[in-house]
């Protein structure tokens, strides 16, 4: 029989369940027994989102974490979201249900070639993403998140050089709304890549009065057409405060279950992706299970390590975007 930490490499505990054990009240016994607490990235799974603490974007939840006395953090979303909260709470211990659960952009990043693309502007200063490795983070000055990235460069002064990664068209979304000359990583979630601009005109013509709302990290020419662009958090706040009553939602799926649940009288519609599937799920963010949240919190595995030479490096940069946020509210 593989040992905890054998079980713990290959990605997930995996053992037989009870099928007639009720899932939502074993999971809630177990989160008081060993004070945990359970994060859900807005992408996961209609049931992970309903048992969770707290929902939503990768960087909010870390927080909320961190301001909780539990002693264990089981976040529902992929990799370099429970490094984030490690990051945020290192005397926490920090599970994912599936260690596997990567990310697309942030694999199109790998930090030893990123760390050799930043000695080529010396003079840069480097913006990233929350969307990437904790390694990655600790190569930078300043972390932003989607709803704060334009905030953050528009902070700097107009002669300051940035560097911008991992996300070219975030990036590019932000040179643009700045009207500052970044240098991009050449970087990309395959999600937001996948949605046709062809078949998104042709559903907006059998859809006359939908709203068509889309994340920045689409390409150019779909948030061209974009009634609204912005995080994700921003796309459901969008959704509940608009008059109008159908959305063609371009981000991944998962968003819509908390967008029905908050405007129950709208329809929502998931922007068609280029390929023959009728679906946009990240299948990282879906390899999240309730049976592996299950099992995460009852063996205390998989968990989300970080060396702390990095967590010190990587702490700063998102420190400093917070304090940039905190001077911009004010």
């Amino acid at each position: 029989m593989d040992t905890f930490e054998e079980l713990n490499v290959k990605g997930f505990i995996d053992e037989p369940i009870d099928p007639v054990l009720d899932l939502f009240d074993e999971i809630e016994k177990l989160k008081k027994e060993k004070n945990a607490v359970i994060l859900a990235h807005y992408y996961q799974e209609p049931d992970i989102q309903d048992i969770a603490d707290y929902i939503g974007d990768s960087l909010g939840l870390s927080q909320e974490a961190a301001k909780t006395d539990a002693d264990i953090i089981v976040f529902a979303g992929v990799h370099f979201m429970a490094e984030t909260a490690k990051i945020l709470s290192p005397e926490k211990k920090v599970l994912l249900p599936d260690l596997k659960a990567g990310c697309s952009l942030s694999d199109s990043c790998p930090p030893h070639l990123f760390s050799k693309f930043k000695e080529k502007y010396p003079d840069h200063i480097v913006i990233t993403y929350v969307n990437c490795s904790a390694e990655l983070k600790a190569l930078s000055d300043i972390v932003c998140t989607s709803s704060n990235a334009v905030q953050i460069v528009d902070s700097l002064p107009k002669d300051q050089k940035i560097i911008f990664g991992p996300d070219k068209n975030l990036g590019r979304y932000v040179a643009k709304k700045t009207e500052r000359d970044l240098v991009l990583w050449n970087g990309a979630c395959m999600v937001h890549e996948i949605f046709s601009l062809q078949r998104i005109v042709k559903l907006k013509e059998r859809h006359p009065n939908a709203k068509f709302i889309a994340h920045p990290e689409c390409e150019d020419a779909v948030l061209e057409m974009a009634d609204y662009a912005g995080s994700t958090t921003g796309l459901l706040k969008y959704t509940m405060n608009s008059e109008a009553k159908e959305f063609i939602v371009a981000t991944e799926s998962g968003i819509i279950h908390q967008m029905e649940k908050a405007s129950p009288d709208k329809i929502f519609i998931p922007a068609p992706p280029n390929n023959t599937c009728a679906c946009n799920d990240c299948p990282h963010m879906k390899r999240n299970t309730l049976e592996k949240l299950y099992l995460c919190i009852k063996n205390g595995l998989p968990e989300v390590t970080v060396p702390m030479e990095v967590i010190k490096k990587a702490k700063i940069p998102i420190e400093r975007m917070l304090e940039i946020s905190a001077r911009l509210v004010l």
